[in-house]
């Protein structure tokens, strides 16, 4: 995949790409990354990106010309790549995007600055507007490197192992799984011992208890909004015969009775 990076502010850039899986991916040629300098497009002499937009208001605008012409370049060094703009009011970004940008042959992230971009830009020259959440930064550097980072996990062979990326939190429509590691007991608090067992049946029960359970601790949209499995649904109705057990006990015992028990 070439992935391009359209910027008033390369710099930024030069130590992502030399860092973690960014570097792995390049140094395996699975990817090359650059960034382009949108002001060397500029056509006056100052190298101007921004100008007052038209009918008044506050801030600067990006200006078309030097974004068309790094678009363009950027197109010739990665033909086929999508052209994907960075702004508050793209489709908010999620696993499920970064999974079908993955088959991209290459991606073209324009980072936006100031109050945006010219709408003719986005109207012929964009193939679809990206955002990371509901929030304003005050470029889409930052976002351009979280799309970029959550894509190339997808690509084969870019991390480690053959299944990583498919066990990945949101990857199943659920929260990933507790981790433990070494030591085994960490100031009074043991590794569950079903991870210590060697039966690997046992452990994948386990994890999808586990991942369960954090999901609903923590993301309970996700649930609602997920086709579960059979074996899912069958932990959930455990649980709730469990809570059920427990309740009837606390009543029994006079504790916490419910309104109306005897």
């Amino acid at each position: 995949m070439d992935i391009l990076a359209l910027t008033i502010f390369p710099e930024l850039f030069g130590p992502f790409w030399e860092h973690g899986i960014i570097k792995r991916a390049i140094d395996a040629n699975k990817i090359t990354a650059s960034a382009l300098n949108i002001r060397d497009f500029a056509k006056d002499r100052h190298h101007s990106t921004d100008d007052r937009p038209y009918g008044g208001g506050s801030g600067m605008v990006m200006l078309p010309g030097p974004l068309a012409l790094s678009i363009q370049k950027a197109r010739v060094a990665a033909r086929d790549a999508r052209t994907v703009l960075l702004t508050p009011q793209g489709e908010v970004f999620d696993q499920k995007k970064a999974v079908e940008l993955s088959h991209e042959k290459g991606l073209i992230l324009i980072c936006g600055r100031y109050e945006g971009v010219d709408e003719r830009i986005c109207q012929d020259f964009i193939d679809e507007e990206i955002s990371i959440g509901d929030f304003v930064l005050t470029g889409g550097e930052l976002a351009a490197m979280v799309v970029i980072e959550a894509v190339i996990r997808h690509i084969p062979g870019v991390l480690g192992g053959s299944d990583s990326a498919e066990k990945d939190s949101f990857n199943d429509g659920l929260l990933e799984h507790a981790h433990y590691t070494r030591p085994r007991d960490f100031m009074g608090n043991p590794v569950p011992d079903v991870l210590t067992n060697g039966n690997h049946k046992d452990i994948e029960q386990w994890r999808m208890e586990s991942a369960l359970i954090r999901t609903f601790l923590k993301r309970q949209d996700l649930l609602k909004n997920r086709t579960l499995s059979q074996q899912e649904i069958n932990i959930l109705k455990k649980w709730c015969s469990d809570i059920e057990s427990i309740i009837k006990a606390q009543s029994v015992f006079g504790v916490g009775a419910l309104p109306g028990d005897q």
